[in-house]
């Protein structure tokens, strides 16, 4: 990546990728820094699957087409031909259409230049629009066990202002708000009409062939597979930072360390229409470095520092430390003529966390917690469909005795569950052990299907059961949790319009039902449209 592209590429590596189940989230599939034109958080969802979609359409859009890209003129071997968005018409593709033309204006809008033409200002400005139907039954959420049907909307609009790679300063607005809920909506569910991002990046210094950044103001943070910090892009209306951040790409190392505090949805209060604000009781800090020198292979290190003063349902009153290391890879299998046939991925990654909990009594007492995780899968590139297995395993600690002044619940601080432990969204990576086996297809080039099996249970039985939230909920006389069914489809057209539904089932074993969780088994079904500008 040129150095003129980092601070245009979205180099806090908001970047919505595949995760465990190739489900569209917030993820870092290029790690910190994307490949994106701008840096905001409406532009990256489905990226990989985009990136797939555009190089078929593009390369396989008629017969006789050899190289296709877009703006560019195509020799077919029926003749010259225009490259539009789908296709190539001279080659026998499909025609640009109208709905493809305006989506070429909206990109064009991203990075319009202005002032000295050899050393040109830009502006750039776009958005999103996500509605979501949800229909859940006997999920473990507050104001459960019950049924509801409601709809959510997101909507997004950003502008940012840059100079090359020295300045650029970005601001984002959202409403998320939902209708017709049964239930009381969640924290995470409405935020009206609020400042989502905004924050300037300034180019400090040049040192040894590397830029050293400094990024203020409010932001997402985004590291590694996003199991302990995450913007949390499946919620209706994120999760976002307060302070600074320096950051350095390179060659080799990646290198970031923040500042922040947590930024409270509405105060902590449920009042969506409120202002959004900094929690001055919640500090988080860190330093995350990415190595990426070997071919195909990412180690990450990092050190994660949480300071909480007043204790929640979700957060002791304390301060945690967490070290930790993931390993992040694919093996691709060439055949005789150096074509990719099959791969093997892999994602490895463990933590260990310590410090001081103070408990609702105040006693004060030592942390020793810890978590490991697995991922090994396998792509038949070459093959009908192009199937793909994985295998996870996840286990994060739990504690056998709350009166023996250590704690060894493991705190997964700000993750992206929904992507790891089930997607029905029922617990979160405190005192659990997740096996899980998942499969997908792609029938087409647009479309995912992907069916995934979850076996739950408690990683110590006299711990509490955790919910997706990371609030602590009395557990039965039991460790089996039970077992989940999730079933996914997600449509990708193009980059700009997509489609997402799922259906889930979560059959609850003796530690919910034999105790004050006790309901029926669970349900859920969704249908996701959205649509990018």
């Amino acid at each position: 990546m040129s150095k003129k592209n980092i601070l245009l590429s979205g180099i806090v590596g908001v970047s919505l990728a595949f995760n465990s189940y190739g489900i569209a989230e917030d993820s870092v599939s290029d790690l910190h820094y994307p490949n994106q034109n701008y840096n905001d958080s409406t532009n990256t969802e489905f990226k990989e699957e985009f990136t797939q979609n555009q190089q078929v359409s593009y390369e396989t859009a008629g017969p006789g087409v050899t190289t296709c890209t877009s703006g560019c003129t195509n020799s077919c071997s029926t003749g010259n031909g225009t490259c539009g968005s789908t296709g190539c018409s001279a080659c026998g593709g499909e025609v640009s259409t109208l709905v493809d033309d305006i989506f070429s204006f909206t990109d064009d809008m991203k990075n319009i230049e202005f002032g000295d033409q050899c050393d040109p200002w830009s502006i750039g400005f776009g958005g999103a629009l996500r509605f979501r139907h949800i229909n859940e039954d006997n999920r473990l959420r507050p104001g459960g066990p019950g049924q509801s049907s409601y709809d959510q909307w997101r909507w997004q609009n950003w502008i940012e202002v840059r100079k090359g790679d020295s300045f650029a300063a970005h601001v984002e607005m959202i409403d998320a708000s939902t209708f017709n809920q049964e239930l009381f909506p969640l924290a995470i569910d409405e935020n009206r009409t609020d400042i989502l991002q905004a924050y300037a990046d300034i180019k400090l210094l040049e040192l040894d062939n590397r830029s050293i950044y400094l990024r203020s103001g409010r932001q997402f943070l985004n590291y590694g597979s996003q199991r302990l910090v995450s913007p949390l892009a499946w919620s209706n209306t994120y999760r976002t930072f307060e302070g600074f951040k320096l950051f350095s790409p390179g060659e080799q190392w990646d290198i970031e360390a923040f500042a922040t505090q947590t930024v409270t949805v509405s105060g902590n209060s449920f009042n969506p229409t409120s202002a959004d604000h900094a929690d001055q009781s919640k500090s988080f800090s860190g330093v995350y470095l990415s190595n990426h020198s070997i071919k195909n292979n990412t180690f990450d290190f990092y050190w994660l520092y949480l300071e909480e003063q007043e204790a929640r349902n979700n957060f002791m009153d304390g301060k945690r430390h967490t070290i930790g290391m993931r390993w992040d890879g694919k093996s691709p299998v060439k055949n005789c003529y150096g074509e990719v046939e099959r791969l093997w991925f892999w994602d490895l990654e463990g933590a260990y966390q310590f410090g001081k909990d103070n408990d609702r009594l105040g006693r004060e007492q030592d942390v020793n917690a810890g978590f490991f995780t697995a991922i090994l899968g396998h792509t038949w590139k070459k093959a009908t469909w192009t199937p793909t297995v994985k295998g996870l395993f996840y286990w994060g600690s739990g504690d056998s005795d709350n009166t023996s002044g250590d704690v060894t619940t493991f705190s997964s601080l700000f993750p992206l569950g929904h992507a790891y432990w089930g997607l029905i969204d029922n617990f979160s990576g405190q005192n659990l052990i997740d096996y899980s086996l998942q499969a997908s297809i792609k029938p087409t080039k647009k479309l995912t299907l992907l069916a995934a099996m979850h076996w739950f249970s408690a990683a110590n039985g006299n711990d509490s059961v955790y919910n997706i939230a990371g609030a602590a909920l009395p557990s039965g006389t039991g460790s089996n949790y039970g077992q989940e069914l999730d079933l996914l489809a997600t449509y990708v057209h193009n980059k700009n319009m997509s489609v997402q539904a799922g259906y889930f089932w979560h059959w609850y074993g003796d530690g919910i039902v034999n105790g004050p969780l006790r309901r029926d088994d669970a349900q859920m079904f969704y249908i996701m449209p959205t649509l990018k500008y």
